[in-house]
């Protein structure tokens, strides 16, 4: 039987997401209400400051942590003791490809945990533009202000894009479905995944 999964990241096209069957994760702060998530994904020092000074309130939620976050357990106790009760998982694995945990982004993190943690055989991805545009914006921004220049933008793009094509690759038996609105991605993916257009302009 196949495992599903869903990820909503925070990239404009998390909005073709339409309720389905299967695991659902996001990526720290959810684009919008979702039902049924079993975690929201978090990697940097930065939320986890923002959900411990009480600017971002993810209590609601359980989560998945990084190594970073982790580490900011571990020197902040007062955070973890108040919400050691949301922390579903620690996830530290770094793949060989990926240089350092600063490079690997939410997205890649999330998408990670659920092909190699949840051994899920089918990952439908929603809201992963930058993979396809010159286009970094994410939902998270709106709540958390983040550097989106262009020098810091091409940065990013060029230290995230490679990671893709990698991962596609880790996982040759996982078949991978992206949605977005053209399907030039400007990575080279794999046989093992698929972009989804026609379904966006068929559901409006």
């Amino acid at each position: 039987m196949t495992k599903t999964a869903h990820i909503i990241g925070n990239g404009e096209s998390y909005r073709f997401y339409k309720p389905a069957k299967g695991i659902k994760m996001t990526c720290n702060v959810p684009p919008m209400e979702i039902a049924n998530v079993y975690a929201t994904a978090i990697v940097d020092f930065k939320m986890c400051r923002a959900i411990h000074e009480g600017s971002i309130d993810l209590s609601h939620m359980d989560w998945v942590l990084g190594a970073r976050p982790k580490h900011y357990t571990e020197k902040q106790s007062q955070f973890y003791l108040r919400y050691a009760g949301n922390i579903k998982d620690f996830y530290l694995t770094l793949p060989k490809y990926v240089a350092n945990y600063t490079d690997f982004n939410c997205g890649h993190f999330c998408a990670h945990y659920v092909a190699n943690r949840m051994k899920c055989d089918e990952i439908h991805m929603y809201g992963f533009d930058s993979i396809f545009d010159f286009n970094l914006v994410s939902t998270t921004d709106l709540v958390l202000n983040s550097p989106r220049d262009a020098t810091n933008t091409h940065r990013l793009a060029e230290n995230w894009r490679p990671i893709w094509e990698n991962f596609f690759k880790e996982w040759p038996n996982v078949q991978f479905v992206l949605y977005h609105t053209h399907g030039s991605a400007k990575v080279k993916l794999a046989e093992n995944v698929e972009v989804r257009t026609e379904w966006l302009r068929n559901t409006g």
